[in-house]
This record gives structure tokens, sequence and C-alpha cells, in this order.
């Protein structure tokens, strides 16, 4: 006669796959979780340098695009008709001109 299976025996067994199993399934988390950081420290880095980039890109256009925009409106400012004195020299040749109608007739 075979003598029967000793369950504490089987019991150690299945802890034993048990305990490999769970190593097995941590250690392929664990090795997501480290790709995830390194992806996620290659994004973080990858938004930087764009941000740096598109700063020096938005520098570039300012320069270039401002700059003779100043330059024009520089140029408008200098070339305006100075209306403040052209009111005044007209309100004072219309007080002239009342002053005059009122001795003429």
């Amino acid at each position: 006669m075979t003598a029967a299976p000793d369950p504490t025996t089987n019991v150690a067994v299945e802890l034993a796959q048990l305990r490999g199993e769970i190593n097995t399934g941590l250690e392929n988390i664990k090795g997501t979780l480290g790709i995830l950081v390194e992806r996620t420290s290659r994004t973080d880095a990858d938004v930087r340098q764009l941000r740096s980039d598109m700063d020096d890109e938005l520098k570039k256009i300012r320069e270039d695009e401002l700059k003779p925009l100043r330059a024009e409106i520089e140029a408008l400012k200098q070339s305006r008709w100075p209306l403040a004195q052209i009111g005044a020299l007209t309100a004072v040749a219309g007080v002239v001109a009342a002053v005059i109608a009122i001795f003429v007739s």
C-alpha cells in the first residue's frame, strides 16, 4: 500500500509555488514601473526643451517683427499733424473774425 500524502507537505509545496508566482509578479510590476518612471523623466525633459525652444522662437519673432513696427510708429509720430496747435489757431482766428464782424456791422 502506498502511504497517503501528508497534507502539510502539500500546503508547503503550494505556498512555495505561490511565493514564486508572487515574486515573479512583483518583479514584473517593478520592471513596468521602472519603464514608466523613465518615460516620465524623458517626457519632462522633452517638455522643458520644447518650452525653451518655444521661448527662443518667440523672442526671435518679437525682435524681427516688433523692431520694424516700432520704427514705423516712430515715423508716424514724427509726421503727424499737430492737432492741438491747429485747433488753437482756428479758435483764435474764429475769435478775431467774430470781433471784426461785430465792429464792421
